[in-house]
Order: C-alpha cells, then sequence, then structure tokens
C-alpha cells in the first residue's frame, strides 16, 4: 500500500476516538478504528454527567474558563482551556445534529448544576444517561459510515505502536480474541483509549480501562504530564465490587446532601461551595470523615427531591438494585477512582511532539484539566479535541517511512492485575505518603517479575497496568505537596514551587525521569 493510502488508525471508540475517526471519513480521508470492545463501547457510554458548554445568555465563557482554572488547582493552561470553552458550545450542537437527544428546557437545552461549576452549564441526556446518548449517536454515525465504505473498524488490541527509521509511528501491532497478531502500516495514529482505572482495586470505569494508550506512548518515548492526578470522584456507591456505580454530583445540583452517619453535614466549613465544591475538595472531607469516623461510607440524603427517578433513572435502579430506596433513605456513597486527569502530553489538535502520533480524551494531557478536572468538562473536551486532531488530519500530515518490527512487549501474568490494583489502592489511592509509595515501589517491582511468554488480550492489558502503576507512583513520588487530587499525608499543602507540571519520559533501563516545567501564563 502506497504511504498516501494507508489510513489514519484510531486506537479507541469512544467520544474522541468517534469524533476524529466521522471527521475522516466526512473529508475522504482512509481512515481505520481499532477497539477491544464494540463502538461506543467504554468510560463514555458509562458517563453521568453531561457535556459542560455555555448556552444561557446570562453565563459566559469566562465564567467556564474561571470555574475550570479554579478546580485545577494551579495547573490549568489558560490557552487550552479558552481553547475548550470556545469551542465547547458548537461540539453540543454538532452531536444533536447527528441525532443527539439532550434534555430540553424552556429555551433550549435543559442545564444542570455541578460540583465547582458557579452557573447552570450542564447539557445531560435522559437525566443520568447523556454518556450513553453520546456514545450511541457517535457509533451509529460511525456504522453509517462503515456501511458506505467510508471508515473501517477492527475488533483487536493494539499491543506496539511501530515506528519508521527516523522515528515516526508509521503503524500498529494488534492482538485479537484468538492470540493473532497483525501489523498494520498507518498515515499517523490517534491515542483515542480512554483512562486507567483498573489500576485500582475498585474504579467507575470499564473494565477495558487499563491504560493502553499511556503504555503505548511512553514505550515510543512520549512525555506523560501529570500523571499523579488520578481523581476520585466522591460519591461512588458504597456496595461491594470491582465495578462502582457512580452517584452523579448532578444529584447534588438537584439539592442533595452529603452527611456522616450521625446526620453531620460533610462539607460545612470546608469550601464557600460546600456539597458542590470541586471533587478533590469534596472528596478529601469524606475521606477524613471516614478516617474520623471509623465508618466506611457517608450518607447522600437525596430524599428531598421531587422525582428522582424521573430526574436520575440510573441512579435509582442501581440503588434499588443494591437494596437501596434513594427516595425514602440517604444513599450509602464513598469516593472511587474516576477519571485521570494526567496523560500522554498533546495539545487540544492531539499532536503530542512524537511525528504521526496524537492523543485525544483521557489519555491526552492537554493542561485543560490541571491537578483536578472540573464537573463534565471530560465529555466535551474529548469531542472537541477529537474533532480537531481528526480535521488536522484530514488536512494532510507528512507520510512515514515503513514501519519497523520490532519484538514485542513483553507480556505479564494475567493474575498480577489484582495484585496491581490492591497495591495501588493500597500504596497511591486518595491520600498518599513517602512510606506508602516507597512500600509500593517493592510492590510493583516483585510483579513485575512475573512476566509470561502466553501471548493473550488479558496478559497485554497486565503488561500495560503494570507500567501505568510505576508511572503513577513515580510521579505521586517526586511531588512532594498536595494539589489538587494528588494528597500528601506527609506534606498536607501546595507549595509554590510545585505550580509546574511535572513530565516524565520512559527510559532504556525502564525508569521514569524527567524535568517539571512552568505553567503557560
Amino acid at each position: 500500500m502506497s504511504a498516501d493510502r494507508r489510513p489514519v488508525i484510531i486506537i479507541g471508540a469512544g467520544a474522541g476516538g468517534l469524533a476524529a475517526a466521522l471527521r475522516l471519513a466526512e473529508a475522504g480521508v482512509p481512515a481505520m478504528i481499532v477497539v477491544k470492545g464494540a463502538l461506543g463501547d467504554g468510560s463514555t457510554a458509562w458517563a453521568q454527567g453531561g457535556l459542560a458548554a455555555v448556552s444561557d445568555p446570562a453565563d459566559s465563557l469566562a465564567a467556564h474558563a474561571a470555574d475550570t482554572i479554579a478546580a485545577g488547582a494551579g495547573l490549568c493552561d489558560p490557552d487550552a482551556v479558552a481553547a475548550l470553552v470556545a469551542a465547547a458550545p458548537a461540539a453540543i450542537d454538532r452531536l444533536a445534529a447527528l441525532g443527539a437527544r439532550f434534555d430540553a428546557g424552556p429555551r433550549g437545552y435543559a442545564l444542570g448544576l455541578e460540583g465547582g461549576h458557579g452557573a447552570r452549564r450542564i447539557v445531560h441526556a435522559g437525566g443520568d444517561a447523556s454518556g450513553a446518548e453520546v456514545a450511541a449517536t457517535l457509533a451509529a454515525a460511525a456504522r453509517r459510515a462503515v456501511d458506505r465504505g467510508a471508515l473501517e473498524v477492527r475488533v483487536a488490541m493494539v499491543t506496539d505502536l511501530l515506528r519508521d527509521r527516523a522515528g515516526a509511528v508509521a503503524g500498529v501491532r494488534t492482538l485479537d480474541r484468538r492470540g493473532r497478531r497483525e501489523v498494520l502500516a498507518a498515515r499517523a495514529v490517534v491515542l483515542a483509549t480512554g483512562g486507567i482505572g483498573r489500576v485500582y482495586a475498585a474504579s467507575t470505569n470499564p473494565d477495558t480501562a487499563t491504560g493502553d494508550g499511556l503504555a503505548l506512548a511512553a514505550r515510543v518515548g512520549a512525555v506523560i504530564n501529570d500523571a499523579e492526578f488520578v481523581q476520585f470522584h466522591p460519591t461512588g456507591l458504597a456496595v461491594p465490587g470491582e465495578r462502582v456505580a457512580l452517584i452523579s454530583e448532578a444529584v447534588r445540583g438537584e439539592g442533595a446532601r452529603l452527611i456522616g452517619v450521625d446526620g453531620r453535614s460533610i462539607t460545612a466549613g470546608v469550601h464557600p461551595l460546600g456539597d458542590l465544591a470541586p471533587r478533590d475538595v469534596v472528596a478529601a472531607a469524606i475521606h477524613r470523615e471516614l478516617i474520623n469516623s471509623g465508618a466506611d461510607h457517608v450518607l447522600l440524603d437525596a430524599t428531598m427531591i421531587a422525582d428522582f427517578d424521573e430526574h436520575f433513572p440510573g441512579i435509582a435502579a442501581a440503588c434499588r438494585a443494591a437494596g437501596i430506596d434513594p427516595v425514602s433513605e440517604p444513599i450509602p456513597v464513598r469516593p472511587v477512582e474516576h477519571y485521570h486527569c494526567g496523560g500522554v502530553r498533546a495539545d487540544l489538535r492531539g499532536r503530542t511532539g512524537i511525528p504521526g502520533l496524537y492523543a485525544v480524551g483521557e489519555v491526552a494531557g492537554t493542561g485543560v484539566h490541571g491537578a483536578n478536572r472540573l464537573a463534565s468538562n471530560s465529555l466535551t473536551e474529548a469531542l472537541v479535541a477529537g474533532a480537531a486532531a481528526g480535521r488536522l488530519l484530514a488536512a494532510g500530515v507528512p507520510a512515514p517511512g515503513d514501519p519497523v518490527d520490532p519484538p514485542p512487549t513483553e507480556l505479564l501474568d494475567p493474575g498480577a492485575r489484582t495484585a496491581i490494583g490492591a497495591a495501588m489502592s493500597r500504596g497511591a489511592g486518595l491520600l498518599r505518603d513517602a512510606d506508602g509509595l516507597r512500600s509500593l515501589g517493592g510492590e510493583l517491582a516483585r510483579i513485575g517479575a512475573r512476566a509470561t511468554g502466553r501471548v493473550s488480550i488479558a496478559a497485554a492489558e497486565a503488561a500495560n497496568l503494570h507500567l501505568v502503576a510505576r508511572l503513577i507512583a513515580t510521579a505521586a513520588a517526586n511531588r512532594t505537596e498536595s494539589r489538587g487530587c494528588h494528597r500528601r499525608a506527609d506534606h498536607p499543602a501546595p507549595v509554590e514551587r510545585w505550580q509546574r507540571h511535572q513530565s516524565l519520559v520512559l527510559g532504556p533501563d525502564g525508569s521514569f525521569a524527567g524535568p517539571s516545567r512552568e505553567v503557560a501564563a
């Protein structure tokens, strides 16, 4: 195949990947999605929160930007934030034009209020099914593109990025469920793989969120920004299980209150916004309450919300499946891993600094989210960056040379996955310290010795989880302060010299190192 006819390969089929693929298909540029599951699978479909964008004349882009920057605890890049909030309204309108059915209000979209926002600007679908509507709409559009021959889809896992002799990313190696490997040449590769949730024992993320994109990028020398900033959502449903149902902060936006098991307010005196403070603040307040009380959960009292089932049908169903009636009794909740605020260093058009490699959505560290993501900015960012990357690639990029086919990445015993999750939850959870991180480093070193020669997707995922765990642990140990969603018990306050991004690169010896850099003014 000539270099000009190679497809752009998009790894992942959530909001960012599908937005990029659709732009390429519309422009007639050959494109291929490689996904471990089905189109629209992944964290996008599970998102209960909505899409943050200004549509009320009483609101403003400046206010949305200010709220984003305030939540980001000093590490947001203002130019990236400004670009995101400016592009957000059109991204939602484009989804509506593709057929998305958003909740309607008297003058357009019904607008919700969520933590950290100073105004109602959250667009929802089906009350608490926004992600499912976004995923279904984009997946349907992608299937139409497949039907007319404008887009190709492969169901497989990408295990390696392949470079040409000049170092540009020029293809991928895939592995399917039958253990078959294949090399695919590409004009460019877009990482849209989502998050890292399964590096922890419990997460709101699906089982496929194994940090694949971070690991792939790190292995070809990409810079990873701010890996220590792992956001724990304050209100995961406190029932046993690895996959935790989320209780959206939109519930608090409609008046629900966080209380301890003794009935006292959790956030009184903690932040001016109280229960609607940014996620890092609320999660830390709940964590303190759990330590002080000895309880394993706090309570979210939503009994005052009229028509709860109508507003939040998915949450109501999840609660009742766990034996809880949210209409008549408080919901037991506790913080749970939810979102990775760092990622592969990239701009809002996906450019990573590695020729031929782009990254969009949660896998990308664009500087928009800083040290703590503002609620409902994630789907918005994925849509904006995915579409921008698609437009950029459709306009034309230099074709790489032929991909070199190096030995495959070493695999890890799939049983290590459970050990990694347990170790990370103990040592790099919501509250960290030097002793815990040092112990974690030793545990991860021992787990890393469990290599396997048996080729499987599970073994490749375990290897990726191990690399990502080491990355997060290294970054967390380096940052000797508390900022945003990175909290250190031994360094409980922010430190001015750490108001900077931490950039790490995987070295030839397998260790992570790199300088910090100033936040863009």
